[in-house]
């Protein structure tokens, strides 16, 4: 595509959400700037699935603004990337000030929709499905972490057993 791609201007209020999930604070010094998606992210697998939800209000407005399905797959991958990375201790932490996802899924409204309003009943039935997807993705981790947690905490009980006989 051309580098001087028509870009749609978009509802203040979602620029506003992305700016605050991925670019709110402002390191001193460095410039660096990372927001509430790597703050609220540090509380595994909360913090990561409650700025999710707040992800998804972005991926339903690339159909509000006629944004093509494979568009809507590309931010609907970046939401997940966003997820199943931040989730992981300390690694996912890091990675929220790196990939931005909500910052990156405006970009692609910009250029990629055809206009406030365009959205089609099958496009909303895509995104659904791809957010129903997602919400599975989210749930399947919650359940590993509690597995592994319950799995250590039976380790660690059974081995204080053994040690005391």
């Amino acid at each position: 595509m051309d580098k001087l791609q028509k870009q749609i201007e978009v509802e203040k209020s979602l620029d506003d959400l992305a700016f605050y999930l991925d670019d709110l604070f402002r390191i001193p010094g460095v410039g660096w700037r990372f927001g509430l998606d790597a703050v609220i992210g540090l509380v595994p697998n909360v913090g990561d699935t409650l700025t999710s939800f707040a992800s998804f209000y972005i991926l339903l407005a690339g159909v509000r603004y006629g944004v093509p399905k494979i568009t809507l797959l590309r931010m609907a991958f970046n939401i997940g990337l966003d997820y199943l990375v931040g989730s992981i201790p300390f690694v996912g932490d890091a990675f929220d000030f790196v990939w931005k996802a909500n910052k990156q899924n405006m970009e692609l409204i910009r250029s990629r929709a055809a206009g406030h309003g365009k959205g089609k009943t099958s496009d909303y039935i895509f995104v659904f499905g791809l957010i129903i997807l997602l919400i599975g993705v989210l749930v399947g981790s919650i359940l590993a972490s509690l597995y592994i947690i319950g799995y250590l905490i039976w380790a660690i009980t059974n081995s204080a057993t053994i040690v005391a006989k």
